[in-house]
């Protein structure tokens, strides 16, 4: 009788203890904890899923947004903080990681030495402007200035050849506006005119600022903002961007030279460090036509003034305090909706990550990535792509010889997952701690060279583009490759061995994975081959079909209105949605293989389905500002966060039958509809 009493007592404490388990379960899931009960999922499932996190979670007044990547990126703060400031205490070794990682950030910390520098450190280059007295001068420093990072008139970069992907190749790119989008310059609601308005003072106290003199400022900034326009005249539309054949124009030196007679591109390429050039591929040749005919239809005068205020600009943040407040109010505020600046100490950690990232990122994946962790998400890609293999072969769209095409170049897709395998070399990058300002331009001028070097030499396939700790991921068409920092997986304050595999293949898997991969088949993505080059492998019928099906989607985004009179551009965002979209049926594939799906099990009261699509909507968990959201719609190709739910959501039948969407109810959409692509 002992023995019974003493099993069924451990009998009853196993129970009580899976019971504890289980009820700690639900009060800790974080899934569970944004859910808003009052919301019905078929009305809105972006707040339903999400809609108690965002009242329980203000945008903090240093921020534009408050998402789960400021989230990520606030625990990935915290860890670098650690390895930073111990850096910058600790006295190394000369030419060392340390040394460059420790006295880069002491300098951006030391602000008593930057407020006593303020603008000094320019005195050279802004002399070099005022000096100028021909349009060869103005050019030679722009020239210069570019390999500063300074993107004045133009962008000129070294990038893989887009029909050529084992060559390097110079582009030349439309730029040199201070607005970022074309359309800042022409739009007529009142939340844009008001921008413009600012923006004129803003150029004209930048100018004061940096030495000008005060009743001349804003005389000044008028003709830069009258030399911008001209130029956003004939700067191409977002949406136009994404073209890969129109935006590849192929030209020898001699007809470049034709099209744009003002600028002397022979002395341009020497000042940047190219010696010899024979081919270039021109972007947008009307631009750089637009380009030729202002240096001619402004003064010299005006375009000193656009070249200084641009060098300013582009290192306002680097210099004492007036500068900074001023960008902040413009970039920040008027922008961005942000009234105040985050810690100094986070946005020195920026200018760390951006001038030598990597550095970091060594460090990083030893202290806080474990071998385990990229094992289970390398799994996790390879189980996408075999979803994606099945999808391929089963279209009821897409003729046998393309399908089989499409498979080659699937099946040749390189997968980095974590970080690279091979860390980039800085052994020629010199840093001190006398000057933040000039530590910034070397590190420019360090990545500037390094691009520009790379014309002659082989392709680097194995090179990242990205740092472990990025909250980010990309697919390049030209490497044919998927690339998936260590971060890009993370959940904040969850362990990763806690997640439940609903969890994984939705956030991660659909959000990421499925979405990059996808990518590869977009409307711009699927223009180039399996080897990275861009050329046509579809069937006539094949692009038709694809071109139709894309059209709805388009239809989709255009009808979503964001802010005010703000609708979606659906021609800009299609190659988001239709990854967005990709990655959702990739991902929920691959999920109905793993044994949680099979088994069936409630957690927290939710079915293993539901907890997929509670998943997803959490990797885009988060809210804007109103300016915010404004600048997204016309600066970015990505549609905002809840219609990266809502809109491929109310395509998937599979969404609707988790939770008993019905027809009429806004997430509803009818059977034709319907994107139905992959």
């Amino acid at each position: 009788m002992k023995t019974i009493s003493k099993i069924l007592f451990v009998l009853l404490m196993l129970l009580v203890s899976a019971n504890s388990t289980l009820l700690g379960q639900q009060n800790n899931d974080f899934l569970i904890k944004g859910i808003d009960t009052t919301v019905d999922p078929g009305v809105d499932f972006f707040k339903y899923a999400t809609g108690t996190w965002m009242k329980n979670n203000p945008i903090p007044e240093t921020e534009k947004a408050w998402t789960i990547g400021h989230l990520v990126e606030d625990e990935i703060y915290n860890q670098l903080k650690t390895i930073l400031t111990e850096a910058s205490r600790t006295t190394s070794p000369e030419g060392s990681n340390a040394q460059k990682v420790g006295d880069f950030y002491f300098s951006g910390m030391d602000s008593s030495t930057i407020e006593k520098q303020s603008v000094s450190y320019l005195t050279k280059e802004i002399k070099m402007i005022s000096d100028a007295s021909t349009e060869d001068d103005l050019l030679a420093a722009v020239a210069l200035l570019q390999t500063y990072g300074v993107p004045a008139m133009f962008s000129a970069f070294v990038e893989q050849d887009a029909m050529n992907s084992d060559l390097w190749s110079l582009y030349l790119w439309q730029g040199g506006l201070g607005l970022r989008q074309r359309d800042y310059y022409f739009r007529k609601d009142a939340r844009t005119e008001n921008i413009r308005q600012e923006y004129v003072k803003h150029l004209s106290n930048m100018l004061t600022l940096s030495g000008d003199d005060n009743s001349l400022s804003l005389e000044k900034g008028n003709a830069i903002f009258k030399i911008e326009t001209f130029l956003a005249d004939s700067s191409r539309k977002l949406e136009d961007l994404r073209d890969p054949y129109a935006n590849y124009n192929k030209m020898t030196l001699a007809q470049l030279q034709k099209l744009t007679p003002n600028i002397n591109w022979k002395n341009f390429f020497e000042v940047i460090g190219i010696k010899k050039i024979d081919n270039i591929i021109v972007g947008q040749p009307e631009f750089f036509v637009q380009l030729n005919a202002a240096l001619t239809k402004f003064s010299l005068s005006d375009w000193k003034a656009y070249v200084k205020w641009h060098m300013v600009n582009a290192f306002a943040d680097r210099l004492s305090t007036p500068f900074d407040n001023e960008k902040f109010h413009f970039r920040g505020t008027v922008m961005s909706g942000v009234q105040k600046q985050r810690p100094r100490w986070k946005r020195i950690q920026d200018a760390v990550e951006e001038a030598m990232g990597e550095l970091l990122g060594q460090v990083y994946v030893q202290k806080y990535y474990s071998p385990k962790t990229k094992q289970r998400y390398e799994k996790v890609v390879d189980d996408i792509i075999d979803a994606y293999r099945e999808r391929i072969k089963n279209l009821d769209w897409m003729t046998q010889s393309t399908k089989e095409k499409a498979l080659i170049k699937l099946n040749s897709i390189t997968k980095k997952v974590g970080y690279p395998d091979k860390w980039k070399d800085f052994s020629s990058l010199k840093v001190d701690r006398a000057s933040f300002l000039r530590n910034s331009i070397n590190a420019n001028v360090f990545w500037f060279k390094r691009n520009i070097g790379r014309l002659g030499t082989p392709v680097d396939r194995t090179e990242w583009s990205m740092t472990p700790q990025t909250y980010n991921a990309y697919y390049n068409p030209s490497n044919n490759e998927i690339v998936l920092p260590a971060a890009i997986f993370i959940i904040p304050g969850v362990v990763d061995s806690l997640l439940d595999d609903a969890v994984v293949y939705s956030y991660a898997g659909a959000s990421t994975i499925g979405h990059e991969l996808t990518h590869g088949f977009d409307d711009e993505g699927r223009q180039y081959d399996a080897k990275g080059n861009l050329t046509n492998w579809w069937t006539k019928e094949d692009e038709e079909k694809f071109t139709q099906k894309a059209a709805v989607m388009i239809e989709q985004f255009d009808n979503y209105v964001v802010l005010d009179s703000m609708h979606v551009n659906g021609k800009a965002t299609l190659g988001e949605n239709i990854a967005d979209l990709g990655g959702l049926v990739l991902g929920y594939d691959a999920f109905k293989k793993t044994e949680q799906f099979k088994e069936g099990k409630l957690i927290s009261g939710f079915i293993p389905q539901q907890r997929f699509w509670l998943g997803y909507a959490y990797a885009w968990l988060g809210h804007k500002r109103p300016e915010s959201l404004a600048q997204q719609i016309m600066t970015d190709v990505h549609a905002p966060e809840f219609l990266r739910v809502n809109g491929p959501l109310s395509d998937l039948p599979d969404f609707y039958k988790a939770f008993g969407v019905k027809e009429g109810q806004p997430m509803y959409r009818p059977e034709n509809k319907r994107v139905k692509i992959w």
